[in-house]
């Protein structure tokens, strides 16, 4: 079983930053892209940025300049560093992770998400 458990979120002004971060444990082969997603109430979930095991990053127009997506060397933890918050970055922010099972079959995972409120 695969487990990605997020931490870091919390209540900020705008302006200020925040640095989330999401760590997979268990027993699998590797992980190929991971991803953080929010989603703010009434709203669907939206990517917000993602990180192949290559190195390749994406981002979402609405934070490009101001979100970095990162991952450790073992590439099994990854953090969004958030930088210059706005108000319609307020999101329950999720962490996923598409892992790599030893029998070479592939299963997406997701967090129990952590809330991100910035007040104005």
């Amino acid at each position: 079983q695969v487990r990605l458990v997020e931490s870091g979120g919390g209540l900020v002004q705008a302006g200020g930053s925040l640095r989330l971060s999401c760590a997979a444990s268990g027993s699998f082969f590797s992980i190929n892209t991971m991803g953080w997603y929010r989603q703010a109430p009434g709203k669907q979930r939206e990517l917000v940025a993602t990180f192949t095991s290559g190195g390749s990053t994406n981002y979402v127009d609405s934070v490009k300049g101001r979100f970095t997506i990162s991952r450790d060397n073992p590439k099994t933890t990854m953090y969004l560093q958030m930088n210059s918050l706005k108000p319609e970055d307020t999101a329950v922010y999720y962490c996923y992770a598409n892992v790599v099972r030893y029998s070479r079959t592939t299963s997406d995972y997701w967090g129990q998400g952590t809330q991100v409120t910035v007040s104005s």
